[in-house]
């Protein structure tokens, strides 16, 4: 299922929340109606914290089936509740908006060019995944612009064939260009997902969410 809506009346979506095929995380003070939105639409059990203080948990944190990875002005409260479930890593490094900079599902992840070596090992040993540098339509910060479930990878429209086919095989996982909020090529920032569903910021157009749709086959 597929719904439209928003977290703290932003249609940013993926800034605010984060999810995976059996969790949501969400900002304390999200709308009782957009929480109710994301457990139907997704199939989820709902978490509701902050990071590090901060509500843009989808900024701050990469989540798969295997761990979850948070900057390290956060701590182990933050996510309490995940612990007997998930590894978790408060990872160090210079660049912090984790949730931004990789891009990651269960065969993969994608980072920003910036993070250090050891960065990269740490990464793959949480999430159980091959890592690799790179670049998503030219910009760095990957986890922004595109989404990757376990059935398919969004990319915005910068993205040319040869980088589509690319994307595919590192993910495993069919590629698609869309666009969602009125033109966005911020998908990541624009919408969260997983192969039961999608919720997807207010502002996207009825061509948008059909492409969606059709992309994440839900």
């Amino acid at each position: 299922m597929l719904l439209k809506g928003q977290i703290r009346g932003s249609p940013y979506i993926g800034v605010y929340a984060k999810a995976n095929e059996n969790i949501a995380l969400l900002p304390k003070d999200c709308e009782e109606n957009s929480i109710n939105d994301i457990k139907r639409s997704l199939g989820v059990e709902t978490y509701l914290t902050y990071i590090g203080g901060s509500p843009i948990i989808g900024s701050l944190t990469v989540i798969n089936s295997h761990g979850i990875i948070l900057p390290d002005f956060s701590d182990l409260e933050d996510v309490e509740f995940l612990k007997n479930d998930y590894n978790i890593l408060f990872l160090e490094d210079k660049l912090n908006a984790i949730g931004n900079d990789i891009l990651a599902n269960d065969k993969a992840a994608l980072v920003h060019e910036g993070f250090s070596d050891e960065s990269l090992k740490l990464i793959g040993d949480i999430l159980d995944v091959e890592v690799l540098k790179g670049k998503i339509g030219g910009i760095p910060t990957v986890g922004s612009v595109a989404l990757v479930t376990k059935n398919a990878l969004l990319v915005n429209p910068q993205v040319d064939d040869d980088e589509l086919k690319y994307l595919s095989s590192v993910f495993g996982v069919p590629a698609y260009i869309v666009t969602a909020n009125f033109g966005s090529i911020f998908i990541g920032a624009s919408m969260i997902a997983n192969s039961k569903g999608a919720y997807i910021g207010s502002n996207s157009t009825v061509v948008e969410v059909s492409r969606i749709e059709e992309a994440l086959n839900i």
